[in-house]
């Protein structure tokens, strides 16, 4: 019993000790009353990184509509997160305000001054290149960033069935930002559009969400909504959880596949999103490929492998 009880305390140990450290930066959009449903995405991937022992959530900042999220981000923290304290901070309201520091900004860089730590970076990329364009001391504190963006050469974002091509938001949002980042020394690696297609929520997906819940009620209601956009313009009635791979390939990464250390590039081509970007002719597209002779290489989720979808939806029921 002994050599038993000595073997479990050996691997806890291990286990905390192999615990990453992480900044949720976001731009969580679910359940705003607006004209139109916003994703749900941000919401569903920070219900998930809370209930992955892999990680340690040491702060979370927001990206636009910064006052409606900050109500919601502590609302789900209250549902679902038992532990520490995670304090929340408002970044960027715009994102369009590269180089001023915010709220965020600046508890990151306290953050970082005290330890390493990995960035999730699931919206534009403002708060996260004002601290490196402001505080360069602070870069070596970075493990990596995990960014929800960028694609391969001729990849169209076309969720559901072709009906509608979508642009790349985190990217063309604020590619000034976006530049920052790249040309900084700190290691990168996409998960976007291209390895979260191959994952999708839909109602039947959802049922084990309890109704008499507070918080599973709520997260089944909001989700309702941007379940019949996505019906409407792409027609499959669900969603894809674009941001979880981002988080995905910290916390599973053995459930994805790969380009590492692929070149990348930003090229200015034909606009193949014009039914939603009608005044836009041609634009940035942030693409990799080995072809590329750029000097920065990043490493690129391509694919969601069978199973990841399953560890998401494990973790959405506050009973889980």
């Amino acid at each position: 019993m002994k050599i038993k009880t000595l073997l479990f305390m050996v691997l806890l140990t291990g286990s905390l000790q192999a615990q990453t450290k992480v900044w949720f930066d976001t731009d969580l959009m679910i359940g705003m009353p607006d004209k139109t449903p916003r994703e749900v995405d941000d919401g569903i991937t920070l219900i998930m990184a809370l209930k992955q022992p892999q990680i340690e959530i040491v702060g979370i900042s927001s990206i636009t509509y910064v006052d409606y999220s900050y109500d919601v981000i502590n609302k789900i923290l209250k549902w679902h997160h038992k532990g520490t304290v995670i304090p929340v901070y408002k970044g960027s309201p715009n994102a369009d305000d590269l180089g001023v520091e915010n709220d965020g900004t600046r508890a990151l860089y306290q953050a970082l001054k005290k330890e390493k730590l990995t960035i999730l970076a699931l919206g534009p990329m403002t708060n996260i290149a004002t601290l490196i364009q402001n505080h360069p001391d602070i870069i070596p504190q970075i493990e990596k960033i995990s960014i929800c963006a960028a694609r391969t050469p001729g990849l169209l974002f076309n969720p559901g069935n072709g009906k509608l091509n979508v642009f790349d938001y985190n990217y063309e949002f604020d590619y000034k930002s976006m530049d920052v980042v790249l040309h900084s020394s700190i290691p990168l690696v996409f998960a976007g559009y291209e390895p979260s297609s191959y994952t999708f929520i839909g109602n039947i997906d959802l049922a084990s969400l309890d109704q008499n819940e507070e918080a599973d009620k709520w997260l089944f209601d909001v989700v309702q909504p941007w379940m019949e956009k996505n019906e409407k313009y792409f027609g499959v009635r669900g969603f894809i959880p674009f941001d979880c791979s981002t988080l995905g390939v910290i916390t599973h990464p053995e459930y994805f596949t790969y380009y590492k250390d692929i070149p990348i590039k930003v090229n200015y081509k034909k606009n193949d999103a014009i039914k939603v970007q009608p005044t836009v002719l041609y634009k940035n597209f942030l693409e990799v490929s080995y072809k590329f002779k750029s000097k920065k290489k990043v490493d690129y989720a391509i694919r969601a492998l069978q199973g990841f979808e399953e560890k998401i939806l494990e973790t959405l029921s506050v009973k889980n």
